[in-house]
Order: structure tokens, then C-alpha cells, then sequence
């Protein structure tokens, strides 16, 4: 069974944001097929400037660009897995809304793991934040994640952005 199909949108080294986006591509099901895959797989894919699809990954475990599924999915990727693995019927990977938005948090500079301005991100409705308990922080380390759903692409995304440029890991004047 399918699972919804998402957008990576790389904004730095890690990619910062993931949208939701419906479209559906049989390459990444029948790499999956190839390697006779069960369970949850993650397939990053890249279009090239002549518009060919390639294969980068394919993840047979649950993917970081799929962790949005917690909060907007009826079944998440970590619940589907587990199903999938022990032979139980899937659950359904259907939106609870029509848009959802998941952007890496990532450090700031060096210093500790601990996030500065999760109240105010929090005030931002929606807003679902996973800190990972890393102790230190250093520029670009993917330090959590935030997840928004909404009804629009659009309204959803300026909310998300929002939301993380309220926090901060590490100190942003120790770059190096």
C-alpha cells in the first residue's frame, strides 16, 4: 500500500523543508518491487536538467523526510512498518488535511542541544515540535523537526516557517 508521495525541498545541506505532494511515481515502486522490499521504505529520487528521474536512496526503514506522518497521517511510517514487518494488515497512510509541512530544525553554531524559543514557536497553532535530546549542537546538525498541518499548501508553510524561525540550537556566533 502506498503511502503519500512528499516534495524534500533542498534549502541546505540537509534539505530544511518537506511538503506533502500527492503525485505518484512507479519508479520508486518498482525499485522497491526489485529488491522484493517489505515495510516502510524511504526512495529519494532526482530530476536532472534533462528531466530524467534517478534513484539516490532507497532506505528500507522508516525515512527521516517521512516523519511528518506523525501528526498527518491516520497511520504513521513507524506504525506502518512495524505492521508491515510482523505481517499485519496496514493501516491507512491517508492525510488527516489536505496539507502538511515538516521542517528540519537544524543548529544555529556550537553550543549545547538545548532549544531556545520552543514557547513562542508553540504559539503558532498547529505547530508540533520533536526536539531529539542531542547534547550539543553545531551549524546545520539536524537537531528536530516541526510538523504543521493545514488546508492550504500555502498558509501551511508560512505557518511552519514561523514557527522554526522561533527557535534556536547553539550559539549563531560560533559558525566555525
Amino acid at each position: 500500500m502506498p503511502g503519500p508521495r512528499i516534495l524534500f525541498v533542498k534549502l541546505s545541506s540537509l534539505g530544511d523543508v518537506v511538503h506533502h505532494f500527492p503525485a505518484v511515481t512507479d519508479l520508486a515502486r518498482k525499485a522497491i518491487d526489485a529488491v522484493q522490499g517489505v515495510g516502510t521504505f524511504g526512495v529519494e529520487l532526482f530530476r536532472t536538467a534533462d528531466d530524467r528521474i534517478l534513484i539516490n536512496e532507497l532506505a528500507p526503514r522508516v525515512h527521516n523526510s517521512g516523519h511528518y506522518t506523525i501528526e498527518a497521517c491516520a497511520c504513521s511510517q513507524f506504525e506502518n512498518h512495524l505492521r508491515a514487518i510482523l505481517g499485519w494488515p496496514l493501516g491507512s497512510p491517508a492525510m488527516r488535511l489536505p496539507a502538511a509541512v515538516m521542517i528540519n530544525l537544524l543548529g544555529n553554531g556550537k553550543g549545547t542541544g538545548a532549544a531556545v524559543g520552543i514557547q513562542q514557536a508553540l504559539e503558532i497553532p498547529g505547530a508540533h515540535i520533536h526536539v531529539y535530546g542531542k547534547s550539543t549542537s553545531a551549524p546545520l546538525r539536524k537537531m528536530g523537526h516541526l510538523t504543521i498541518l493545514g488546508t492550504s499548501l500555502e498558509e501551511t508553510l508560512q505557518r511552519a516557517q514561523r514557527a522554526a524561525s522561533k527557535i534556536q540550537f547553539g550559539n549563531p556566533e560560533s559558525k566555525t
